[in-house]
């Protein structure tokens, strides 16, 4: 077995911060952790749309994301049990990334007009193994990387996690255009294959503290920090803020392939623009992030980032009130671009600061079940209120229904003063 790797506290400066190894594994991580989801709220709805599946139902389908909302339930067991032959994260990465290429391939087997039920059951099984993978790359993360090293290292790993997109939201849609479904899916599962091979060559992180002895130790223990840590009043509110940062964006983009769809684009159309605007902006992004969070903290990051999210919302509406709502004209590809961009960079963004605010709030001791309970509250408005989507957009159109997202980012941001205050003395306290 490989032998465990600490993280240091040594404060390493210039390109050395970013170009590392740790920062490669963040990077890649990323890519694998983004791509089941994408799949699931990209690839999937396109699907669906081209074989004509009703809207609503389309909407419905990010029911199939119900295992992000509670993987904290099972979280404990990752972090009580592991694999003998690869160790306590590696081995249930390696599982669940297995796992995942052959659900994803799978997937090609069946049509949406004939087997739907069949393709309900199967994305939910690729969520519950995507929570999985999410729950333990997580943990690996946060106990691999120093905390000099959190803000930087997450806002490459959300770039990445970003740039996923162009795989299902890209590479897929333009294949589907000239090869069937199913080829589409074989291709876009081995697009797991780069984190398959990662996790077998890194080594095992360094452990805090002494792993649970017990179920209860470790189910009980990491709630019980929580709550003393911060107190009943303030864990609250910190809850409250991991529910709300990310609502508004979240449901924008639930159904923005259809949308795209509806607006005339082909699919190669959409694929095309997806990877050249939201490639660079992706990429644009993940450097700015790290240099912002380094130079400004997390909390200004999201103070910073928030706003920037909030107004991409608005490049929709405005996508919406000038192809959808005026007759006649023509859906101009360049405002699909700048929109794509905006998204892409802005939302890239605000999740780098996200991420790394939920990272220096869990206690290194408890890295897996702690991260996973705020990640499960963070996916509750993109399974549950992304579920309304379909029948929002069906009452009000969609330049309304843009608008409702855009006034959903706003109550996250006002938490800000209290949870996270524009004084840097007062970032979020790591252990």
């Amino acid at each position: 077995m490989n032998q465990p790797v600490a993280a240091t506290n040594t404060k390493v400066t210039g390109w050395r911060h970013y170009f590392n190894r740790r920062m490669m594994i963040c990077v890649m991580f990323g890519f694998t952790s983004g791509l089941p989801l994408f799949i699931l709220y990209n690839l999937l709805s396109a699907w669906l749309k081209a074989e004509q599946v009703d809207l609503k139902a389309i909407g419905l389908f990010a029911l199939v994301g119900f295992p992000y909302t509670w993987k904290f339930l099972w979280s404990p067991l990752m972090d009580r049990f592991h694999f003998p032959l690869f160790g306590r994260r590696r081995g249930w990465m390696f599982f669940s990334q297995v796992a995942l290429l052959v659900a994803i391939a799978s997937m090609g087997f069946f049509s949406p007009l004939t087997d739907l039920p069949a393709i309900v059951f199967l994305a939910g099984v690729i969520a519950f193994l995507s929570a999985s993978q999410d729950i333990v790359i997580d943990a690996y993360r946060r106990e691999l990387l120093s905390d000099d090293e959190q803000g930087s290292g997450t806002a490459l790993f959300v770039n990445a996690y970003k740039m996923s997109t162009l795989v299902p939201g890209s590479l897929s849609l333009i294949l589907s255009d000239f090869v069937s479904w199913q080829i589409v899916f074989y291709i876009t599962a081995l697009f797991m294959l780069p984190g398959v091979i990662t996790t077998l060559v890194i080594r095992e992180p360094a452990i805090y503290g002494e792993p649970p002895r017990s179920l209860r130790e470790a189910v009980v223990e990491p709630f019980k920090e929580f709550i003393h840590r911060s107190g009943w009043s303030h864990a609250l509110w910190i809850l409250a803020f991991i529910f709300l940062y990310k609502l508004g964006d979240s449901m924008a983009t639930a159904l923005a392939t259809p949308f795209y769809i509806e607006l005339g684009f082909t699919r190669t159309t959409i694929g095309l623009v997806a990877k050249n605007a939201g490639l660079w902006a992706s990429l644009a992004g993940g450097i700015l992030g790290a240099v912002w969070l380094e130079k400004t903290g997390v909390n200004r990051g999201l103070w910073i980032f928030g706003v920037l999210q909030a107004v991409a919302i608005l490049g929709f509406a405005l996508l919406a009130q000038t192809s959808v709502a005026t007759p006649g004209v023509e859906p101009s590809t360049l405002m699909l671009g700048l929109v794509i961009g905006l998204e892409a960079f802005a939302v890239g963004l605000g999740t780098a600061a996200f991420t790394a605010f939920i990272a220096t709030t869990t206690d290194q001791r408890y890295t897996a079940t702690q991260f996973a309970l705020f990640t499960s509250l963070a996916a509750v408005p993109r399974t549950f209120f992304n579920a309304l989507t379909g029948f929002i957009v069906a009452q009000t159109g969609w330049f309304i229904f843009f608008l409702i997202c855009f006034a959903l980012a706003l109550p996250g941001m006002l938490l800000l003063p209290k949870i996270a205050p524009w004084n840097p003395a007062a970032e979020p306290e790591s252990h």
